[in-house]
């Protein structure tokens, strides 16, 4: 489903970077309203969210979700216990802190306890900063100097590789630590000032001796002396260990278990990704997928041709912008973007319409998809609505594309962007489960599926996501798309074509679905995709398949499937 990348959740008018590929909340997480530094217990609850509310916001309400909840302690810059009282100092500035180490360790923190995602940008652009630097003046009792965009990008930099390379830095720091024990007991937001520190000299090469003394300064201004004194010891072994070449590193050998733990230390991933990717992909593949997921994302933005605004029009933007970009081999309407995207989000394109972030990997399923004027097409899962979009722009104000969403205040923003994008009049809203949608007057000529999945395909953008997944998630998403696709079924009309997508790389959620389903449905039968994707794309089973590896876009899957007449 649609996820994308999106990069903030609720940007307005539509999630922009979440938005090619609906990635299923199983494991999301719900932050204690109390703001806090220090987790004194943790235990599991299970809690119902519809598919927008989680990582990329993009499953339907269908699935239970786990989430760990903390009695949340708040520690202030005085007495270090209790709770915070905002209104007694919450505007003491501390210009002596780093302004993007401070928003970043808090934005880890609300992460781990799940009140934030891994991404920053969102279309409000400086604005983000802003909100970052209220959670600091909550969280830690003081506030710094406002971000500018050089500390912007280095959040967006420092968030987004501490969190991809969480288990790898934690390895280096426990190493360094020698005791497990009190490593296990550290606490939040002194592991994240570590993890920082760690990042900063390990990935990106900063000077030591400024990462070293600006993070000693945050500990001990947000926790204490002590703190500071921690990671004062710990940044200096670290920087000696990298200069002598003689960083701890796990060995690979050993059974497969133990490999595969050594390979997820090294890679930053779960042991069960890596022994599933093994398995399936085999031990160079599996390496280079993660090495692929590890690395900074490239965005992709799509002209709104629905609002007569072209391919051509967007690039003078982005060279007026001084936005370097490529053009997309294979679809017409597409730029890639490496950097930059903040800039394009400040310039206003997105909230003016007359562009979107969406992947490529999207882009291909509408291509599958094939609308054409005057058709009727039914978008099954429809939130947060890029697909839909693209689908309607490509009908020339003829026709009409009916998306169904289990949550409605996301169909709410769709019908926002629509009307924005100038697509109102084409598109149409049903707040409504699929599995309970009444639809016996419902018959579409085409109906699209884009199921809520693992996300799979999508990590390296979602840098958060490989934590919020589990094994067992696997099987309660596949009986998930097994309904969903029998209940999609029911509303192509004969001689239609059902269309099924996720935004995973794995064949338990693609091609073995679409098998189980065409045993328990022989009235449909494979459409092979050849004549809509370029054949690099296209799998000898007829589907369409893209390789984040192979094809530098994310890892999407789409089955065109046609019921007889």
């Amino acid at each position: 489903m649609e996820a994308g990348a999106h990069l903030s959740r609720l940007c307005s008018p539509i999630s922009i970077f979440h938005d090619n590929c609906k990635v299923s909340p199983l494991s999301a997480r719900v932050l204690n309203p109390t703001v806090v530094l220090r987790a004194s217990s943790a235990s599991a609850a299970v809690v119902k969210h519809s598919k927008d509310t989680t990582s990329s916001s993009n499953s339907p309400k269908t699935s239970s979700t786990r989430t760990n909840k903390g009695r949340l302690k708040r520690q202030t810059s005085g007495s270090r216990t209790g709770h915070f009282d905002g209104a007694s100092d919450s505007r003491k500035l501390n210009s002596d802190i780093s302004p993007h180490r401070a928003v970043s360790a808090v934005r880890l923190m609300r992460i781990q306890f799940g009140g934030a995602f891994a991404d920053l940008l969102n279309e409000q652009g400086k604005g983000s900063g802003d909100n970052e630097m209220g959670y600091v003046e909550r969280t830690l009792g003081f506030r710094t100097r406002d971000l500018d965009d050089r500390d912007l990008r280095l959040v967006t930099e420092i968030v987004g590789g501490t969190t991809r390379w969480k288990r790898y830095l934690d390895h280096l720091i426990l190493s360094l630590c020698h005791d497990e024990k009190a490593f296990g007991s550290m606490e939040p937001l002194l592991l994240q000032i570590l993890r920082i520190g760690f990042y900063e000299i390990i990935k990106l090469e900063m000077p030591p001796y400024a990462v070293v003394d600006e993070n000693v300064k945050l500990a001990k201004a947000a926790l204490r002396l002590g703190s500071g004194n921690m990671v004062n010891a710990l940044l200096r072994k670290l920087v000696l260990l990298k200069e002598s070449n003689s960083l701890p590193v796990p060995k690979v050998d050993g059974n497969d278990r133990q490999q595969a733990r050594a390979l997820a230390t090294i890679h930053s991933h779960p042991v069960w990704m890596v022994r599933r990717w093994t398995n399936y992909l085999g031990v160079e593949e599996a390496i280079k997928l993660m090495t692929w997921n590890n690395t900074d994302p490239c965005f992709s933005i799509r002209a709104n041709t629905g609002k007569g605004f072209t391919r051509a029009d967007l690039v003078k933007e982005l060279e007026m912008l001084k936005v370097p970009y490529e053009l997309s081999q294979h679809l017409d309407d597409f730029v890639r973007l490496r950097t930059g995207m903040q800039v394009v989000i400040q310039a206003g394109l997105l909230k003016k319409g007359l562009c979107s972030v969406q992947d490529e990997s999207a882009g291909f399923v509408v291509m599958v998809v094939d609308p054409k004027p005057g058709e009727r097409i039914i978008d099954c899962c429809a939130a947060p609505g890029g697909k839909t979009l693209f689908m309607a722009s490509r009908m020339n104000d003829q026709g009409n594309v009916c998306a169904i969403d289990v949550n409605e205040g996301r169909l709410r923003i769709l019908k926002e962007t629509a009307k924005l994008h100038g697509l109102d009049h084409v598109i149409t809203t049903i707040h409504a489960d699929l599995r309970a949608l009444d639809n016996d007057d419902m018959k579409a000529d085409k109906v699209l599926l884009d199921a809520p999945c693992s996300g799979l395909g999508v990590m390296s953008k979602r840098a958060d996501l490989r934590w919020n997944r589990r094994l067992e998630d696997m099987e309660e998403l596949t009986n998930l798309q097994n309904e969903l696709l029998d209940s999609a079924s029911t509303l192509v009309k004969p001689g239609g074509v059902l269309i099924y997508s996720t935004c995973s790389i794995d064949p338990e959620e693609n091609e073995e679905r679409i098998s189980a389903f065409l045993l328990r449905h022989p009235e449909f039968r494979v459409d092979p995709v050849d004549k809509y994707v370029p054949c690099d794309f296209f799998t000898k089973e007829g589907f369409y398949s893209s390789n984040p590896v192979k094809h530098s876009v994310d890892g999407a899957f789409a089955a065109r499937l046609l019921r007889s007449s």
